[in-house]
């Protein structure tokens, strides 16, 4: 028989090990490593978009990308989407490299690519036909969705039935219909009206509190930003690189009047003014 002491000593360095492990940070959610984009033009010769871009998102994380139009915002995000390969370097999801669509992300665009032919809830079914789930779940699943949206009241309608805000609520739901780990967001509410915009903002935040995310979210409004962001990244154009990474502090809920966005909202606008 183990005397106490020889027990205790096999024990100990396993619980040094438990506690080593637990210890460890969490792997991010995004992993981006150098990477560059460059294009061809007519003359034959190369466009660098973006260059030796690396940023790590944490898991959960709503980070928002802004900067002026030309910095590659669509295109990062169009590269985490495998929508677009690197000319160089990787992007690693939950430590998988990114080889094309369909690892985990979901995409909401500025325009909201709904299908005309097909309704609300029919439109956010679609989103869910890849997932090994029963038909009659699917139409459960979109259900719950246009619930979680607001817009439970009009599955039966038709994208020219809706209003612009709808139509990109439904979207949303579309989008995370797929039951993504990853929300890519390319300036979702740009078309829309200030009042309408602002509505979508606490909608987005609503949601992404009640199913949470890590979500990225490309927008040209340090406003929208700071009211929807943990951490902002500031692009710097030609080529696209990264000019400033900043931590947005104020708890949630926000006020947008917090006079802490006032002192954020001038620390970005210099980052972008450089």
């Amino acid at each position: 028989m183990r005397s106490s002491a020889q027990s205790n000593m096999g024990a100990a360095p396993r619980l040094a090990a438990d506690q080593a492990t637990a210890a460890q940070p969490a792997a991010p959610a995004i992993e981006i490593d150098r990477v560059t984009k460059t294009f061809a033009d007519r003359a034959g010769s190369g466009i660098t978009v973006l260059d030796d871009i690396s940023l790590a998102i944490a898991q959960n994380a709503f980070v928002s990308l802004v900067g002026r139009s030309g910095c590659g915002k669509t295109t990062l995000l169009n590269i985490l989407a495998g929508l677009e390969a690197p000319t160089s370097g990787a992007v690693r999801i939950a430590g998988r490299p990114v080889k094309g669509p369909g690892q985990g992300q979901g995409v909401v665009f500025q325009q909201h690519a709904l299908f005309p032919w097909l309704t609300a809830l029919e439109n956010v079914k679609f989103g869910c036909r890849k997932r090994p789930i029963s038909r009659a779940e699917k139409e459960d699943v979109a259900r719950d969705l246009l619930a979680l949206v607001g817009l439970q009241d009009a599955a039966a309608k038709y994208p020219r039935e809706m209003s612009g805000g709808m139509q990109q609520r439904v979207a949303i739901a579309r989008a995370l219909a797929l039951d993504p780990d990853i929300l890519l967001m390319d300036e979702p509410f740009g078309a829309l009206d200030e009042l309408t915009r602002i509505e979508l903002q606490d909608e987005l935040l609503r949601i992404w509190q009640v199913r949470r995310k890590t979500v990225v979210f490309v927008t040209h409004s340090i406003s929208e930003a700071l009211v929807l962001s943990d951490r902002i990244v500031l692009l710097a154009p030609h080529p696209g690189r990264i000019a400033r990474d900043v931590t947005v502090d104020p708890p949630r809920p926000r006020v947008r009047s917090d006079p802490r966005f006032a002192t954020l909202y001038d620390e970005i606008w210099r980052g972008l003014s450089q």
